[in-house]
């Protein structure tokens, strides 16, 4: 059974991975003007949230919560299988840039993210979430040795 301590180094990966995801999107959001860090704290489709005027500390700090629970949500997987460190990290980084395309739509529920057809936002936010991605699979798979 997973303890406390086990959870440790999954909580630490996903906020570390987090904080590389919101800081790479806040770059490009200020250098391009695409509004993908908008988007990564949006939540103007969540029902009670939407109604609150939330700072972008706390819109961060909700990146980070789901952020630590997908990373524990894979690192069980991940000790389920006892796949090589190669194989774990590649997987992860599909699943990372799999719900990066999941969540990119819902950018059609706020006028303040980009439109849904903007090829270079989709492009940018894809290529944050597979940097998560990969970040996030080193992380929960550092103390393994590497293998294919």
């Amino acid at each position: 059974m997973w303890s406390i301590f086990r959870l440790n180094g999954p909580v630490w990966a996903g906020i570390a991975a987090g904080i590389l995801l919101g800081l790479f999107l806040k770059i490009i959001e200020h250098i391009t003007t695409l509004k993908i860090y908008t988007l990564l704290l949006n939540v103007d489709y969540v029902p009670v949230l939407k109604e609150l005027k939330l700072p972008e500390l706390i819109e961060f700090a909700l990146h980070l919560v789901i952020s630590v629970l997908l990373s524990i949500l894979l690192a069980i997987f991940l000790k389920s299988k006892n796949w090589p460190r190669g194989r774990s990290l590649s997987w992860v980084s599909l699943v990372c840039l799999a719900v990066g395309l999941l969540l990119y739509p819902t950018t059609v529920l706020s006028n303040r993210t980009p439109e849904l057809t903007d090829l270079a936002a989709l492009l940018f936010w894809l290529a944050g979430h597979l940097l998560y991605g990969i970040a996030l699979g080193w992380l929960l798979t550092g103390s393994r040795k590497a293998s294919a």
